[in-house]
């Protein structure tokens, strides 16, 4: 019985203290000294901006062609109008960049260092470049953490090449600046890439590496068929130009990044004036 009861008033006494939660209690003092940061949303804003670099190019052939190389090109430059908006209106990192730009497509074919003779050639060139003009549209996903923004672009291109340049040993002289019948100046294709920006509200600094894959062929696949082959029409060469530019662009916002935009601002002030007006 004695066991009983001491058993009892154990657990009666440690009752309160299992029931005793902690508390931490700081000084006025103190609680005047603590700063606390508030995460600036990002609004949906736009920006337009120049970006200008250097590009390599090649081209994918089909059969493949012995010595292909990539050629530099010593000049990209493009403008372009980028708009980020929220997705459901709460997701800031997605938006649409558009714009035009000058740059160039090309191939170089090196030589057999045995013979000095070239390894391959298109149509008697071993050296061939291109100036284009494309409209490059892309979906860009974007992380902001300031003053630091990562950057990642996808989407496609229409282009028109504008003049040819080439030059070789075996080439036709003629067509040393003029394209032949049966080569495409139209282009399309697919264009990507990633990058990292510096944000100095309003202007932000990119550097992208933007990689370039033309769908559209440099020539018919089957023109050889009416030199070489008449009767074969299964004959097919495929030319496809690959491209990679490195670009610095430089970039002005046209609205604010982050805070009260102008719109907001007025919207406040008609709302303090003449009251929050209920949509029903």
């Amino acid at each position: 019985m004695k066991k009983l009861i001491f058993i009892l008033l154990s657990v009666f006494l440690a009752l309160p203290v299992l029931g005793q939660t902690d508390t931490l209690e700081y000084s006025p003092e103190y609680l005047d000294t603590v700063s606390v940061r508030k995460a600036k949303a990002i609004n949906d804003y736009s920006m337009i901006g120049v970006n200008y670099g250097v590009m390599f190019s090649t081209v994918y052939f089909n059969p493949t062609k012995m010595g292909a190389t990539f050629r530099f090109q010593p000049s990209y430059i493009s403008i372009m109008y980028t708009h980020h908006e929220k997705m459901f209106n709460y997701i800031p990192y997605f938006g649409l960049t558009v714009g035009v730009s000058l740059s160039h497509e090309g191939v170089r074919f090196e030589d057999n260092p045995d013979t000095g003779y070239p390894l391959g050639y298109i149509d008697g060139a071993t050296d061939m470049t291109m100036r284009t003009i494309e409209v490059p549209a892309m979906m860009q996903m974007h992380f902001d953490a300031a003053p630091v923004k990562i950057l990642a672009n996808l989407g496609g291109y229409l282009g028109y090449r504008l003049s040819i340049e080439r030059s070789g040993i075996w080439m036709d002289e003629e067509y040393a600046k003029k394209f032949r019948d049966y080569e495409y100046r139209f282009d399309y294709g697919l264009m990507g890439g990633a990058g990292i920006g510096l944000m100095f509200d309003p202007i932000e600094i990119h550097l992208n590496v933007l990689g370039r894959w033309s769908f559209q062929n440099l020539y018919e696949p089957d023109y050889y068929n009416e030199v070489f082959h008449p009767y074969n029409t299964y004959y097919y060469r495929y030319a496809n130009p690959i491209d990679i530019a490195v670009t610095l662009g430089v970039y002005i916002q046209l609205t604010k990044r982050t805070g009260k935009t102008t719109k907001q601002i007025k919207q406040e002030a008609r709302e303090i004036v003449y009251g929050k007006i209920e949509n029903n």
